[in-house]
């Protein structure tokens, strides 16, 4: 550090900005550290309350957020179990998977049924006369292609005559009814294919022309005037099968109006007088893995509270939200819900216990498989009624959990205290912020003015000395600079 300190006698001295040009050069002090010791102390008590009520206010905001995250996982669980006929699922099997696949919907009922394919629905595909190549010219004009009873007009000029041409045209024609276009090239020449996207006898495809040169014509199929100039090497028809015995049609080979519940995908045709089973029965795997996710979920809700509102005497800690009266209530209504025993259940099932499902001495529960298996199997109907249903179990809990989860609801309206708590705490702190810099301010001032002036009190005594007694200048200068450092700050 280095100090500007005139040559002059008193007359002729700087001004303490102008002596001091590092603080603490006059006194010797750590100006610096001094005014930041000072300035902590200052502001600690303040600074230590909204540190503290900061982690307060974040610990619960983690703590509701934990446990909403709980909730939700249980809410997920409950729309299939509200719907007892989503919970009362069944499978569908085919013995010849190679004539068909079966899937079931909620209208589903178990029973047995004979399947005969005799044949499946199919797509129209016409097929050119071969020519030399795809880039030979066939002509110009216009094609109206139809299926089904949309139809698209597609010009064709010397730019896209060609076969290759006329089949690009085809494919990005707007409006195009569902006709594909594509060349093959066999040993015999090139052919242009016209190939329906719809299956089912009303999809047939017809191909007509108009103007141009007239090259177009050999690509006309209009039975209906009998114009034939393509071949059909694939009829538009619908799926003929049997059920029981008894015939049915399809224009598709996807049919969800035979069986109520079921869709059929038909893969191929039977043997001729050669039916197989279709097998409809309840599917209680299903129903079981619905409800062990639930009782799974159920027990981190359960979990989440005992933790966030317990007290380890062990560690001497107390959960976050430890006494909190919110989740002692939730937890309360919860309770009520799950212990319930309903009147003239059918089946035997009037309650979770009925299912298997049972509390254990720490409050979680489980699900005995062997139970819940026998009952699924027994009395599936049963059980749905008693989850679901509008005075079903998960029914109930889901409007508890609504009143809890919802936007707008008690945790939504916490949660928005606990982030306008945290923002004054916020404000708090940057006014601290504020205070404390203009106190550190103020006492660098006060420090840096008590350092000139013992800067200028060092000079006057060693100008004074110089002049009447020169011989003793430099020692009693250092002497007076020792006093001043050290006794007279020091007194």
């Amino acid at each position: 550090m280095s100090s500007a300190i005139s040559s002059t006698g008193p007359a002729g001295a700087s001004s303490p900005s102008a002596l001091i040009t590092s603080t603490g050069i006059g006194s010797g002090l750590d100006i610096s550290a001094i005014v930041s010791s000072l300035t902590s102390a200052y502001g600690a008590a303040q600074t230590n309350q909204l540190t503290a009520q900061q982690t307060s206010l974040d610990s619960q905001v983690s703590a509701y957020g934990t446990f909403t995250s709980a909730l939700d996982k249980l809410q997920a669980t409950l729309p299939t179990l509200q719907d007892p006929s989503q919970l009362a699922g069944f499978s569908a099997s085919v013995a010849d998977k190679s004539i068909a696949s079966a899937s079931t919907t909620s209208g589903a009922v178990a029973g047995q049924y004979s399947l005969e394919v005799q044949n499946l629905a199919t797509a129209a595909t016409l097929t050119s006369a071969p020519v030399a190549s795809s880039s030979s010219v066939i002509g110009t004009g216009t094609l109206t292609i139809a299926l089904g009873g949309a139809s698209a007009s597609i010009n064709i000029d010397s730019t896209d005559n060609t076969l290759a041409g006329i089949a690009s045209a085809i494919n990005s024609a707007a409006g195009n009814p569902g006709v594909t276009a594509s060349v093959i090239t066999t040993s015999a020449g090139a052919r242009l294919i016209f190939a329906g996207t719809s299956t089912g006898a009303a999809n047939a495809i017809t191909v007509t022309q108009s103007g141009g040169d007239g090259g177009l014509s050999t690509l006309v199929y209009d039975p209906a005037d009998g114009i034939t100039n393509l071949t059909q090497t694939q009829a538009a028809q619908d799926a003929n099968f049997s059920i029981n015995g008894y015939a049915a049609t399809s224009p598709s080979n996807v049919v969800s109006n035979a069986i109520s519940g079921v869709t059929l995908n038909l893969l191929g045709a039977s043997a001729a007088n050669t039916p197989t089973s279709l097998t409809i029965s309840a599917d209680t795997s299903a129903a079981s893995n619905s409800i062990n996710a639930f009782v799974t979920a159920l027990n981190g809700v359960l979990g989440s509270i005992q933790t966030l509102t317990g007290y380890d005497p062990s560690t001497q800690t107390a959960g976050a939200l430890n006494g909190n009266a919110v989740l002692e209530s939730f937890q309360n209504q919860l309770q009520k819900i799950l212990d319930q025993i309903t009147s003239g259940g059918s089946g035997g099932v009037n309650s979770l216990t009925d299912l298997g499902i049972t509390a254990a001495a720490d409050g979680s529960y489980s699900a005995n498989a062997t139970t819940l298996t026998n009952v699924l199997s027994s009395s599936l109907t049963s059980v749905g009624n008693l989850l679901g249903g509008t005075n079903g179990i998960a029914t109930q809990i889901n409007n508890l959990l609504d009143g809890y989860t919802q936007t707008g609801g008690l945790l939504y309206t916490i949660n928005q205290g606990l982030q306008s708590s945290l923002n004054n705490v916020s404000r708090q702190q940057q006014a601290l912020t504020v205070q404390l810099a203009t106190y550190s301010a103020t006492l660098t001032a006060q420090y840096n003015a008590m350092d000139a002036a013992i800067a200028q009190l060092k000079m006057t005594q060693t100008y004074l000395t110089a002049e009447f007694n020169p011989g003793q200048s430099s020692s009693s200068s250092s002497s007076s600079n020792n006093n001043l450092s050290g006794g007279t700050l020091g007194t």
